[in-house]
């Protein structure tokens, strides 16, 4: 239920006698205490207690009732969550009900004009919290009590919740009835029921079903049920986590208890009721509700003014201008240092041509270049780049690759001429020649390869192309023959014909289609060994490690293992690189030309690729799996902007489905009887039968608690019982006039009658007889209602003062579901 306002303290505590009973409904879900006589109750909240921390002083604080979840941020309730008394519909945990008995009593203001420096009527402070648990100082109430409790409830909770009574708050005597007895009399003194009936209880956990005979309850022919209205709340909660689990922080249990009361019904046939909803029809959608979430739309973008436009060009403008003078001052540095060194290369031909020839190796060891013809295609470049830059028009050459003499000069030059340093050179330049020269005829080879593997495959397609022509050839001569023998007539034959030519391309395609799987499999593998390298991990369908090392072939890890010793040995000692041959065969393996990524395809690609080319010719939707993969793989999902839709949750089915727990506990894995069921079973257990009685309590069948407030459940009710009746008896189900208050009026009403006090429990028999004496007392008591005619007989002292007859078993009230017998419509076994 929502948060309801801390209820005042009540300042006319005084003014009633002590004669007067405290009336206190103890229900499971709330807690109503008032006095005898009234009408209403005075206090009312939930049955919980919760047991926070302060988060500024680190006191723990006792919460009953509701709290209001605005304050939550002064206290700490990670470690806290609402604790109930309750046991199913039984009273076990005494300390906490002692604390609700605390605050109840004190809001009944019997503990004096003032606690903690407060009036009765003057509200706590924010930081004392709404529902704060005030301690119960009083010495005693000296007012009798009638507490409420469910139907058979165990004698030794009765004792215990009296015994706190007695020994905590010193109450002078006390009285214990069942709550749906007290609502069935009251609604009898209003003419809604009969003296002889079913009172069917469906409350907060469990559900009761007793025969009333003679304005009785009869408690040997008791049943129950443990389903209730939290079961119901619980189910519709869950529901609604699991359709938008987007919205669970908004799903909370006192939303959901709201909706549950606001918007759900019973339905009269839950499976035909299902099927309008499955049909989508009209009446489905007037059906539905709609719980509109807190939504701000986003800001709509409008579009930009004139100004707005004038200002980003000018900005644009500006950029673009600051971006021209950078890229003109960094050209005119360009320029700049491309004359400088057209002139360093100018003057060292002019130098050069006074060198003499012998002169001319130690006069270029000093300027870097080796010869002349590397000057001047050096100078050629500096003025390619030089008129470039300037914005002139160049010289459009050929780019032709250097001559072996410009690319290695040493090689032609005699050993005797040459310094040790440039016998070095030469070495490594006969190497690097040897080595490309080599390069190129193993291209060339791979080229004359391609060219024999590509006229290998046009012949193959050929003959390929001609083997599927004749296999559907030879498919559609079997066809065309078959379909002679059966003699077709009109246009038959062109539509078979058709048909046949479908299933040969179908022929055509699957093959084509089989081979692409094979092919693609054959090409992840060898992708994956490539990858690896030696190592495997003994699967194939999985790839290899995602580290740096495990994603390079073999021949790059060896080439990094190199790099990383010459790194690691570089500065160490005399470098004695290149004093034997074996050193200069590390140029060869540090290259990155002699990686294997420039090896042709392998022939299983090549053929995939060839497949798939013909696929996409005969279907162009077709899309390759490694196409696909990348084309998933680019694309970025587009988030679109949630809209006022997106924060709706719909009930629809949720409105009948969740009530029908009530009717069928199987649905929720609780394999008892349903409400309906209940009464049947009820009626068989009475202890003397006969057709006058059976008619009279079928024609009084009366729903109280807070569960039979569904639109709609008196009919279900209803239907059902009239299915394991006899045919033809009449029934009538009612419903109490208000199925949460009337159980407090009707013991407010009992607790007024003049005979009220002779029929107490008082704490001098207690102390005197003690606990046991609930057990054996068992007279007649009899209760008039004040203000109305007549006198009502509510029920014998074991049953309506102190709960179950000692005869009754607890355990033969739990009541499986009943499983019919499909010999007869009507006969059934429990």
């Amino acid at each position: 239920m929502p948060f309801e306002t801390r209820p005042l303290r009540q300042s006319d505590y005084n003014y009633f006698p002590s004669t007067c009973p405290i009336v206190i409904d103890n229900g499971g879900s709330a807690f109503r205490i008032g006095w005898a006589g009234e009408s209403d109750p005075r206090i009312t909240f939930r049955n919980v207690v919760q047991r926070p921390r302060h988060k500024a002083t680190g006191e723990t604080v006792t919460i009953v009732g509701d709290h209001d979840p605005a304050l939550m941020k002064y206290f700490d309730c990670t470690r806290s969550f609402q604790r109930s008394a309750f046991d199913g519909n039984v009273v076990y945990q005494f300390e906490i009900m002692e604390y609700i008995l605390d605050y109840g009593f004190e809001r009944m203001g019997a503990d004096g004009p003032e606690v903690d420096g407060h009036t009765n009527t003057e509200p706590v402070t924010k930081i004392e919290y709404d529902s704060w648990h005030m301690k119960f100082e009083a010495e005693q109430v000296d007012h009798p009590v009638l507490i409420t409790e469910c139907a058979c409830n165990p004698v030794q909770s009765r004792a215990k919740l009296a015994e706190l009574l007695f020994e905590t708050y010193g109450v002078p005597s006390v009285a214990f009835g069942v709550d749906a007895a007290f609502s069935y009399v009251y609604n009898q003194q209003l003419g809604i029921c009969d003296r002889d009936g079913i009172a069917i209880c469906s409350g907060f956990s469990t559900s009761h079903a007793f025969p009333m005979v003679s304005g009785e309850p009869v408690f040997e022919a008791c049943c129950r049920t443990n389903i209730g209205g939290y079961h119901v709340t619980d189910y519709l909660k869950q529901l609604l986590s699991l359709k938008y689990p987007n919205h669970v922080s908004s799903i909370t249990w006192e939303k959901v208890e709201e909706l549950k009361m606001e918007h759900c019904y019973v339905a009269l046939d839950y499976f035909s009721e299902a099927k309008v909803f499955q049909k989508g029809a009209k009446e489905a959608e007037e059906k539905m509700r709609c719980w509109q979430l807190p939504w701000v739309p986003p800001p709509s973008e409008e579009p930009p003014s004139e100004e707005e436009l004038a200002r980003k060009a000018a900005i644009k403008e500006k950029q673009g201008q600051r971006l021209r003078e950078m890229a003109a001052a960094k050209r005119s540095s360009r320029i700049l240092e491309l004359e400088n060194e057209f002139q360093g290369l100018e003057f060292l031909l002019q130098q050069l041509e006074n060198v003499q020839e012998s002169d001319i190796a130690s006069f270029l060891s000093r300027t870097g270049y080796v010869s002349r013809q590397e000057i001047e295609s050096a100078l050629a470049r500096v003025t390619q780049s030089l008129r470039k830059a300037r914005g002139e028009q160049t010289d459009i050459e050929e780019k032709m690759e250097p001559s072996t003499s410009e690319k290695y000069p040493l090689i032609d030059l005699p050993d005797n001429i040459l310094s040790p340093e440039q016998l070095k050179e030469k070495k490594r330049q006969l190497f690097l020649k040897t080595t490309s020269e080599g390069r190129q005829r193993a291209k060339q080879k791979k080229f004359e390869e391609e060219l024999e593997r590509e006229r290998q495959n046009q012949q193959d397609e050929e003959k390929r192309s001609l083997l599927e022509i004749y296999q559907a050839s030879k498919i559609l001569n079997l066809e065309m023959c078959a379909w002679n023998l059966s003699k077709p007539v009109n246009n038959k034959f062109v539509i078979h014909t058709s048909f046949i030519v479908g299933r040969t391309l179908s022929f055509i395609y699957n093959s084509y289609v089989q081979n692409i799987k094979k092919f693609s499999e054959k090409v992840e593998q060898r992708k994956r060994l490539k990858t690896n390298g030696s190592h495997t991990n003994g699967n194939n369908n999985i790839s290899g490690a995602v580290g740096r090392g495990e994603r390079l072939n073999a021949a790059q890890r060896e080439r990094m293992r190199l790099l990383t010793t010459a790194a690691f040995d570089r500065g160490k000692g005399e470098d004695t690189f290149g004093a034997r041959e074996e050193d200069w065969q590390l140029y060869k393996l540090m290259s990155k030309d002699n990686d294997d990524d420039d090896e042709g395809p392998d022939e299983n690609e090549v053929e995939l690729n060839r497949i798939t080319c013909r696929l996409q010719e005969i279907d162009p939707t077709f899309v390759a799996k490694s196409d696909a993969g990348s084309v998933l793989a680019t694309e970025i999902p587009r988030l679109r902007p949630l809209t006022k839709e997106d924060f709706q949750i719909i009930l629809g089915v949720e409105r009948f489905r969740c009530p029908e727990v009530l009717f069928q506990p199987n649905m929720i894995n609780i394999d008892q009887a349903g409400l309906d069921e209940m009464a049947g079973i009820s009626i068989r257990r009475l202890p003397s039968k006969g057709d006058r009685l059976e008619r009279s309590i079928n024609n009084s069948i009366f729903l109280t608690g807070g569960s039979c407030l569904f639109p709609g459940i008196v009919e279900r009710v209803e239907a059902g019982i009239r299915k394991i009746r006899p045919f033809e008896l009449p029934i009538r189900v009612v419903r109490a006039s208000d199925p949460i208050l009337d159980a407090w009026r009707g013991a407010a009403a009992v607790a007024a009658a003049p005979c009220f006090q002779m029929q107490t429990f008082s704490r001098q028999d207690f102390y005197e007889k003690g606990e046991d004496w609930l057990r054996s007392s068992s007279q007649r008591w009899g209760f008039g209602f004040q203000g109305m005619r007549g006198r009502c007989i509510i029920a014998e002292a074991s049953h309506m003062c102190y709960g179950a007859s000692p005869f009754v078993n607890l355990k033969e009230m739990l009541v499986p579901r009943m499983r019919f017998n499909h010999a007869s419509p009507h006969s059934f076994t429990s």
